[in-house]
C-alpha cells in the first residue's frame, strides 16, 4: 500500500505578506495534503478557499498595556490553542508551517505541545516580537534577510529569502499590460502593499502633475481605503484600488513609489524594479524602515521618511531619477542582486527535510 501524503497546516493570515509567501510555498508542495490555519472576516478568506480548505479561529493581537481588554485576548489564545489542537489531531497532521503575525502563537504552541514540527518564515528584516519569542520554540526559522539572524540569537536560522507569486517566475511577467499606455513613455508604478498607502497617495496626486509635464504615465493602486482615490483626472493618470498582473506592471514600470513591505521588496527585486520607498511609520517596531534600508544601502532604492516628506520633495526626487537613466539601470540591477528567485523551493526543501525527518 503506497505511503499517506504528509499533511501539513499553514498557518498564514491578514495580509498579503503573510499570505503570499505561504501560498507560494504551497504550490511548490504538491505532493503534500494542505490545509490552512486563518482567522475570519481577514484576506485568506479571499484568496485561500479556491485551493487550499480553510480552517478559522477567533484570535486577535495583544494590545499596548495590560488591562480587561488582555484578560479578553489570554482568554481567547488559551480557547484558539486548544481548537489548534483539536484541528492538528482530528486532521492528522504531521507539521505546521506559519509566515508569523499573531496567528503564529496558537498555532506554534499547540504544534510543539503535541511534538508536532514547526517551520516558521520571517519575511522582514528585524523580526517581530511573536518570531523572537516563538522562533526558539520552532524546528527552524526560515529568514527573508540574512540580517535578521542577529535578533534570533537562540533560534535555527536558515536564510532563503521570501517566496514570491508565481505569476513573478512564468511568463506572466512578460505578458502585455492591459491598459493604455503608449510604448517607451516613462511609467511610474505607485502601490502601498496590499493594504494601500491613503498618506503616500495624497502625496503623489500632489505632485503629479510635474510628471505629466514631463511626459510621464502614473499607475497608481491605491488600495480600497482611500476616500479620494478618484479625486485626480488626466489622460497619461491611472488610478485602481489593485492590479492583478503585478509581475507585468512592474516590469514595465521606469521607476516604482512604495512602501516596504517586505512582499512589495520582494516582488520589486524579482523585477529588477527601481524604487523610492517610503516606509510605512507605524509598521510594528517600525520593520519596514528596517527592510528599505536593506535596498537603500545596496543602492536598489532611495529611502524618504514620511515624516519628513513633502510633495514637492517627492516630486523632485522622482524628476531626478528619470533624469538619469544609468542611475535607474545601476538602481535595477542592485535591486536584481537582492532578489533570491528560488526562495520558494529552497522553503519547500526546507519543510520537507523538517517535516519528513
Amino acid at each position: 500500500m503506497a505511503n499517506a501524503p504528509t499533511r501539513l497546516l499553514i498557518a498564514a493570515s491578514g495580509t498579503g505578506g503573510h499570505l503570499f509567501p505561504a501560498i507560494a510555498l504551497a504550490e511548490k508542495l504538491p505532493d503534500y495534503q494542505i490545509e490552512w490555519l486563518g482567522v475570519p472576516n481577514r484576506l485568506e478568506t479571499q484568496l485561500v478557499p479556491k485551493q487550499y480548505p480553510l480552517n478559522t479561529i477567533a484570535v486577535e493581537g495583544f494590545q499596548q498595556g495590560f488591562g480587561l481588554s488582555s484578560v479578553r485576548t489570554l482568554g481567547k489564545l488559551a480557547l484558539s490553542i486548544l481548537e489548534v489542537r483539536r484541528i492538528l489531531k482530528q486532521g492528522n497532521f504531521q507539521g505546521v508551517f506559519t509566515t508569523g503575525g499573531y496567528i503564529a502563537g496558537p498555532a506554534v504552541i499547540a504544534a510543539r505541545s503535541l511534538g508536532l514540527p514547526v517551520v516558521f518564515h520571517e519575511s522582514n528584516a528585524i523580526p517581530g516580537k511573536v518570531t523572537r519569542f516563538f522562533g526558539p520554540w520552532c524546528n527552524a526559522v526560515a529568514l527573508g534577510f540574512e540580517v535578521a539572524a542577529k535578533y534570533l540569537p537562540r533560534a535555527k536560522n536558515v536564510f532563503v529569502g521570501t517566496p514570491v507569486r508565481s505569476q513573478f517566475l512564468d511568463g506572466a511577467i512578460d505578458a502585455p499590460l492591459d491598459l493604455a499606455i503608449p510604448e517607451g513613455v516613462p511609467l511610474i508604478v505607485v502601490f502601498g502593499g496590499s493594504q494601500g498607502a491613503v498618506a503616500v497617495n495624497k502625496l503623489v496626486r500632489e505632485s503629479a502633475n510635474a510628471w505629466f509635464d514631463a511626459g510621464v504615465y502614473v499607475v497608481h493602486l491605491t488600495g480600497d481605503r482611500d476616500p479620494e482615490a478618484d479625486s485626480l483626472k488626466h489622460p497619461q493618470y491611472i488610478a485602481l484600488p489593485f492590479y492583478n498582473n503585478m509581475a507585468a506592471l512592474l516590469q514595465r514600470a521606469t521607476l516604482a513609489i512604495s512602501r516596504s513591505g517586505a512582499g512589495s521588496l520582494t516582488e520589486l527585486a524579482v523585477c529588477g524594479t527601481p524604487a523610492i520607498l517610503i516606509p510605512y511609520p507605524f509598521a510594528a517596531e517600525d520593520h519596514q524602515s528596517y527592510n528599505a534600508d536593506v535596498f537603500t544601502s545596496s543602492g536598489a532604492a532611495l529611502t524618504l521618511k514620511q515624516s519628513e516628506l513633502t510633495a514637492q520633495a517627492l516630486q523632485s526626487n522622482v524628476l531626478n531619477l528619470l533624469q538619469s537613466p544609468q542611475e535607474l539601470a545601476k538602481m535595477g540591477e542592485k535591486a536584481k542582486a537582492i532578489a533570491v528567485p528560488d526562495s520558494a523551493e529552497k522553503l519547500a526543501q526546507l519543510v520537507r527535510e523538517v517535516i519528513e525527518t
